[in-house]
Protein backbone atom coordinates (compact mmCIF):
# COMPACT_ATOMS: atom_id res chain seq x y z
CA UNK A 1 0.00 0.00 0.00
CA UNK A 2 2.93 2.18 0.82
CA UNK A 3 3.77 2.18 -3.03
CA UNK A 4 0.69 3.40 -4.06
CA UNK A 5 0.01 6.99 -4.75
CA UNK A 6 -3.24 8.79 -2.97
CA UNK A 7 -4.99 8.94 -5.93
CA UNK A 8 -4.86 5.06 -6.31
CA UNK A 9 -5.65 4.34 -2.31
CA UNK A 10 -9.01 6.59 -2.84
CA UNK A 11 -9.67 4.37 -6.07
CA UNK A 12 -9.58 1.42 -3.56
CA UNK A 13 -11.65 3.28 -1.00
CA UNK A 14 -14.23 3.68 -3.47
CA UNK A 15 -14.66 0.38 -5.42
CA UNK A 16 -14.70 -1.44 -1.75
CA UNK A 17 -18.00 0.44 -1.40
CA UNK A 18 -19.47 -0.89 -4.61
CA UNK A 19 -20.15 -4.68 -5.46
CA UNK A 20 -18.75 -4.74 -9.07
CA UNK A 21 -18.28 -0.79 -9.81
CA UNK A 22 -17.55 -0.26 -13.85
CA UNK A 23 -15.18 2.62 -14.35
CA UNK A 24 -17.64 5.17 -14.68
CA UNK A 25 -19.13 5.29 -11.50
CA UNK A 26 -15.26 4.97 -10.21
CA UNK A 27 -15.17 8.38 -11.88
CA UNK A 28 -17.91 9.68 -10.54
CA UNK A 29 -17.50 9.08 -6.95
CA UNK A 30 -13.85 10.15 -7.22
CA UNK A 31 -15.37 13.39 -8.75
CA UNK A 32 -17.58 14.01 -5.90
CA UNK A 33 -15.15 13.59 -3.06
CA UNK A 34 -12.02 15.21 -5.14
CA UNK A 35 -15.00 18.00 -6.42
CA UNK A 36 -13.35 18.61 -9.72
CA UNK A 37 -13.83 16.51 -13.05
CA UNK A 38 -11.14 13.68 -13.74
CA UNK A 39 -10.51 12.82 -16.94
CA UNK A 40 -9.90 9.31 -18.48
CA UNK A 41 -6.42 9.92 -18.95
CA UNK A 42 -6.05 9.77 -15.38
CA UNK A 43 -8.54 7.69 -13.86
CA UNK A 44 -8.12 4.59 -16.66
CA UNK A 45 -4.37 4.20 -16.05
CA UNK A 46 -4.30 4.17 -12.34
CA UNK A 47 -6.96 1.54 -12.37
CA UNK A 48 -4.98 -0.81 -14.22
CA UNK A 49 -2.01 -0.13 -12.81
CA UNK A 50 -3.96 -1.14 -9.54
CA UNK A 51 -4.79 -4.49 -11.48
CA UNK A 52 -1.39 -5.01 -12.42
CA UNK A 53 -0.23 -5.15 -8.26
CA UNK A 54 -3.30 -7.39 -7.87
CA UNK A 55 -5.07 -5.25 -5.30
CA UNK A 56 -8.15 -5.07 -7.83
CA UNK A 57 -9.70 -7.82 -10.63
CA UNK A 58 -10.91 -6.10 -13.58
CA UNK A 59 -13.89 -8.54 -15.38
CA UNK A 60 -16.10 -7.32 -17.85
CA UNK A 61 -19.93 -6.29 -17.47
CA UNK A 62 -20.41 -6.11 -21.71
CA UNK A 63 -18.37 -6.01 -24.49
CA UNK A 64 -17.93 -1.95 -23.74
CA UNK A 65 -17.79 -1.87 -20.12
CA UNK A 66 -15.27 -3.30 -17.11
CA UNK A 67 -15.86 -3.91 -13.83
CA UNK A 68 -13.15 -3.69 -10.98
CA UNK A 69 -13.70 -5.49 -7.56
CA UNK A 70 -11.22 -5.81 -4.94
CA UNK A 71 -8.88 -9.40 -4.77
CA UNK A 72 -8.60 -10.06 -1.35
CA UNK A 73 -4.82 -8.94 -1.26
CA UNK A 74 -6.81 -5.39 -1.65
CA UNK A 75 -9.04 -5.64 1.13
CA UNK A 76 -5.72 -7.03 2.99
CA UNK A 77 -4.40 -3.78 2.33
CA UNK A 78 -7.23 -1.85 2.77
CA UNK A 79 -7.61 -3.34 6.37
CA UNK A 80 -3.77 -3.16 6.94
CA UNK A 81 -4.03 0.74 6.51
CA UNK A 82 -7.05 1.34 7.98
CA UNK A 83 -5.39 -0.38 11.04
CA UNK A 84 -2.21 1.89 11.12
CA UNK A 85 -4.39 4.83 10.35
CA UNK A 86 -6.01 4.10 13.78
CA UNK A 87 -2.19 4.19 15.15
CA UNK A 88 -1.82 7.86 14.38
CA UNK A 89 -5.54 9.26 14.21
CA UNK A 90 -7.95 8.86 17.37
CA UNK A 91 -11.65 10.51 16.11
CA UNK A 92 -13.06 9.54 19.11
CA UNK A 93 -12.44 12.19 21.39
Amino acid sequence: MYGLTGFQRDLLYVIADFEEPHGLAIKDEIEDYYEKEINHGRIYPNLDELVDKALVEKGELDRRTNSYTLTERGRRELAARREWETQYVDLSE
